[in-house]
């Protein structure tokens, strides 16, 4: 037993000792680099400087804003049994798909991005935001060789008109998952909170800040809009319906004080001529008084309804001039660039040492 500890420990000790030589082995190999390494850490360094006076610097636009979802149920309910009777929804069901957190996902719809983009760069310049995304990148000396491509042009009103075809929507459908892929960023930034920001990032300050306004302006008004829709249209048809049986108990009374004007000097045995249609009018007009009462009531129901679902969205804070610039310092490319390269360096000198003693042996 006391020989196998023995010969354990010696075999731990040589394994240490090796381990040791190897160390040594490679680090007198790579001084004997050295200059190769230095040379390439220095090109390597160079190539970071030029590197960061090429790099063209990123700007941030960034919104803030606090959105508070309306609320569907409240109080309304006792009257919404009452009033479907009617064949009034006063709503007060649904709306899973207007969550607050669901805002997120409409930024990142190819609708929403597409109407940013077909938006004036500037109340002077009515070039779209379209086209400067394709003059900040370039895109027409890519389609220098294709003519189809070199003759596509942008306008503000090809959103409004519908105009489509094949190629343009490619190239709409390309720019939009470029920007979601590496302008766009939308999120919360306290899951506890109602907070939501967005930023949009680009090497041109005003296409970060004018898309990043149009994007949050459009998606707001979209989402404000489209979660009110249904009490909207109940308010709208519940005002025509009052207004119409206005109309009409007003025509009564009218119709009513017509008849009695048009009958002055009546004969007392002739009563039918007068006391009748009268009547009639009376009768006609306080029916629609009572249905009026109804309709009124439940008008101011649903205008209640329609501000317990209107979202708050209000904006914190926008983009301004000057935004937020990162640039790629002189500093940060002379050292990335040096290190990058004098550990490639190391590694295509460390894989040709292996290479060449395994073809030794």
């Amino acid at each position: 037993m006391t020989n196998e500890l023995e010969k354990k420990d010696t075999n731990d000790e040589i394994s240490l000792k090796e381990l040791i030589l190897k160390i040594r082995e490679w680090w007198c190999y790579f001084w004997s680099k050295k200059w190769i390494i230095i040379a390439a850490g220095v090109l390597g360094a160079l190539l970071g400087i030029g590197y960061s006076f090429m790099k063209k610097p990123i700007y941030t636009a960034t919104t803030t804003f606090v959105l508070e979802s309306g609320d569907k149920g409240g109080g309304l309910g006792a009257y919404a049994g009452v009033a479907s009777m009617m064949g009034i929804d006063l709503g007060g069901n649904g709306g899973d798909m207007f969550q607050g957190d669901n805002i997120l996902d409409f930024y990142r719809s190819r609708k929403m991005i597409e109407k940013a983009l077909f938006s004036a760069v500037d109340s002077v310049n009515k070039q779209p935001l379209i086209e400067k995304y394709v003059e900040i990148n370039d895109l027409r000396e890519g389609w220098a060789k294709n003519e189809k491509l070199k003759s596509l042009k942008f306008s503000l009103g090809d959103y409004e008109l519908g105009k489509r075809d094949r190629l343009r929507d490619s190239v709409i459908g390309s720019v939009v998952n470029a920007i979601n892929k590496s302008y766009l960023a939308v999120d919360k930034p306290d899951k506890k909170l109602s907070k939501i920001l967005v930023e949009v990032k680009s090497t041109d300050e005003v296409f970060a800040k004018r898309f990043n306004e149009e994007l949050v302006k459009n998606v707001n008004d979209f989402y404000v809009q489209t979660k009110t829709k249904k009490s909207l249209s109940n308010v709208a048809i519940l005002q025509r319906k009052t207004d119409s049986v206005r109309a009409v108990m007003n025509g009564a009374i009218y119709n009513a004080a017509a008849i009695s004007d048009a009958t002055p000097n009546l004969n007392p045995t002739r009563q039918v001529q007068r006391v009748a249609p009268i009547q009639r009018a009376q009768v006609s007009a306080e029916t629609n008084k009572a249905i009026l009462s109804s309709l009124i009531q439940n008008l101011e129901m649903s205008k209640m309804a329609l501000m317990k679902e209107t979202p708050l969205l209000q904006i914190m804070d926008g983009p301004t001039y000057p935004l937020n610039k990162e640039k790629f310092g002189k500093l940060k490319g002379l050292l990335a660039g040096g290190i990058l390269l004098g550990v490639l360096a190391v590694l295509a000198l460390a894989i040709k040492r292996l290479y060449s003693k395994i073809m030794n042996s």
